[in-house]
């Protein structure tokens, strides 16, 4: 399975806009397209930061995409008044008992396989035991060495009440990788019809 991420850094105004579009135009184009499991968008109403990201059965049907969608995804840039960043994924776990409302963000650098063992192995039964929360997935860059983990939350004050325990997670998920972490955010889940089967 693998996925394609627009992160935009936009206009903390034009938010409500570009949910409007991911739903009325973004997620029917894609609806359409041979391949395509579904579209999520988190969103951070206070600075604008948001990340579109559609999954894809293989990686041959999101790179045929490709071309189809650019058009789309600079009308969200325009819409959202932001800079724009696209990235391809490979998606290596997933694992979710339902949507939440919101999520964490983290990418990590390090070597991605042990990040991906530890991930499913040391923290996903550890998440499962934890108030409020409703799904893990690991995307991993193989050619960057960058992995983005995001954590999903019943609510915020799961998220929040959640940070000691994934702080220490996070950080021994980077130590046992021998990398880093690169960055971490919480956002709203605005839109959540991403359909990719259990992988943990």
């Amino acid at each position: 399975m693998y996925a394609r991420s627009s992160t935009f850094h936009g206009n903390p105004a034009n938010i409500d806009a570009g949910i409007k579009f991911v739903e009325d135009e973004a997620a029917p184009m894609l609806g359409r397209m041979e391949g395509c499991l579904g579209l999520s968008l988190l969103v951070d109403r206070a600075t604008g930061y948001c990340i579109a990201t559609s999954s894809w059965q293989t990686e041959e049907a999101m790179t045929a995409s490709d071309a189809l969608l650019r058009p789309m995804r600079d009308r969200g840039r325009d819409v959202l008044g932001a800079s724009m960043q696209v990235d391809s994924w490979e998606i290596v776990a997933m694992h979710r008992s339902h949507h939440g409302a919101c999520c964490r963000v983290s990418w990590l650098e390090g070597d991605l396989d042990t990040m991906t063992e530890t991930f499913r192995v040391a923290l996903l039964p550890r998440l499962d035991e934890m108030d409020g929360f409703c799904s893990a997935s690991l995307l991993v860059d193989r050619a960057t060495g960058l992995g983005c983990a995001t954590t999903a939350w019943e609510s915020h004050d799961a998220m929040v009440a959640s940070r000691t325990m994934t702080d220490e997670m996070r950080n021994r998920t980077a130590q046992e990788a021998s990398g880093v972490v690169v960055e971490v955010h919480e956002f709203d889940l605005a839109y959540a019809h991403l359909h990719v089967p259990e992988m943990a």
